[in-house]
């Protein structure tokens, strides 16, 4: 069934339908800890109904272009509707493939490239999902290195890859980004009380830059 979700800025709305995923809050906190720059040309992977790329593009509005590349048709219809409804279509270009599918048009587009992504590896974790769920959760689709490799391919130099990611996975992930030229440079730690372990992590990397990796103050998330 379809919902549309106030999106708590300048009364615009999102398409959300309650039998599909529906975004949680580390995309909203994704959207906010990505670093800003005028003009930015971004990548939202694994968009799904394209909360962190709309999200983003709506805190100041500086974005030249965002795209919206999500593999499954429902999820993309709702980005498409979501981009239509509230004129963004100037902005906005919603691709309907994977992002293993990018073409070479697509190398060195990118300033910023920003994921969240399916945090369990394939066949781990709660297996009697619905295929659209499992796709969102797990590594079905797409897999982190996949992730890191491709926004490498498709990331100016100096651009940025900005991801959220399970705590467990944090050594992986920053081994990928190290391996296919991109340095880390700010993480930040989620949790949700202050006397909780972290679940959840926020990390940028930069293409072609020495390492230079700052570590900001743990998040509560309640």
């Amino acid at each position: 069934m379809l919902v549309l979700d106030d999106l708590m800025i300048d009364g615009l709305k999102i398409a959300q339908d309650d039998t599909l995923y529906r975004f949680t809050s580390d995309a909203v906190l994704l959207s906010h800890f990505a670093s800003r720059k005028k003009g930015d040309i971004v990548a939202d992977f694994c968009s799904g109904s394209g909360i962190v790329g709309i999200n983003y593009y709506l805190l100041d509005k500086t974005p030249k272009l965002v795209d919206l590349i999500e593999i499954q048709k429902p999820l993309a219809d709702l980005s498409q509707k979501t981009v239509d409804m509230n004129n963004l279509g100037g902005v906005f270009t919603v691709l309907n493939q994977s992002v293993q599918s990018l073409g070479d048009e697509y190398n060195e587009k990118y300033t910023l490239v920003l994921c969240n992504p399916p945090y369990k590896k394939k066949n781990s974790g709660e297996q009697n999902l619905s295929e659209h769920i499992a796709v969102c959760r797990h590594e079905v689709k797409i897999t982190q290195e996949e992730i890191v490799s491709t926004a490498a391919r498709v990331l100016k130099r100096g651009g940025r890859l900005a991801m959220c990611q399970r705590v467990e996975r944090l050594t992986d992930l920053i081994v990928s980004m190290r391996n296919n030229s991109l340095e880390p440079v700010k993480l930040q730690f989620i949790c949700t009380t202050e006397k909780n372990p972290p679940y959840l992590f926020l990390i940028e990397a930069v293409k072609g830059v020495k390492p230079q990796l700052k570590v900001l103050k743990e998040k509560v998330n309640k």
